[in-house]
């Protein structure tokens, strides 16, 4: 298993460890943050979804720049992502901080684009993910770490970026998922 893979194998294994830290009531005390308080659980969990986040980024780049693009890799990588943002947005429904419905809509757009992808792939095609969709994930991860860090820093100001920022990522996830299957409808069309 090549570098890029391990990362990519590395934010699967954190994802456990980040539904623990928000499952789990753990009394490690919380830090005043304006209006409300932000428990240390919950801090924890936000920087650890970053840095599994940000790890996306690194796989990508190292695989790219060394040529280690793998199929393994292709499987994993989009894998992991969904997994990764999955838990953490059914979690943020659970807590309270996301409303159900915009988090039904984002995986649901998730699971049609991933049957889609199965579908080329079966063709033996592979679909490139657009500027929209990369658009689209941005969005949805600076929502959910705002959102896990209840949040921070503007929560001084009583404004509600994370919630925009949820609102923004759905109607991104929406569009691009209308047009990812525009581009790719012959697929679907040409499927035997």
């Amino acid at each position: 298993m090549n570098i890029p893979n391990r990362i990519t194998m590395s934010r699967i294994f954190l994802i456990p460890i980040f539904i623990l830290l928000l499952s789990i009531p753990f009394d490690w005390g919380s830090w005043d943050i304006g209006n409300q308080e932000l428990p240390i659980s919950h801090f924890m969990a936000g920087l650890l979804f970053i840095l599994a986040s940000t790890t996306d980024w690194v796989d990508g780049f190292y695989a790219r720049k060394y040529n280690l693009v793998t199929n393994l890799g292709k499987f994993l990588d989009p894998l992991a992502d969904k997994l990764l943002v999955a838990s953490a947005l059914i979690l943020l429904v659970e807590m309270g901080s996301a409303p159900a419905w915009v988090v039904i809509i984002i995986i649901s757009r998730e699971f049609a684009v991933t049957g889609l992808r199965l579908v080329a792939a079966g063709e033996g095609l592979v679909l490139a993910a657009s500027q929209m969709g990369k658009l689209k994930t941005v969005l949805q991860i600076v929502a959910i770490s705002a959102l896990l860090l209840h949040n921070y820093p503007f929560s001084y100001l009583s404004f509600p970026f994370g919630i925009i920022c949820l609102y923004a990522a759905m109607i991104i996830t929406i569009v691009s998922g209308y047009d990812y299957f525009r581009k790719n409808w012959h697929v679907m069309r040409d499927s035997k």
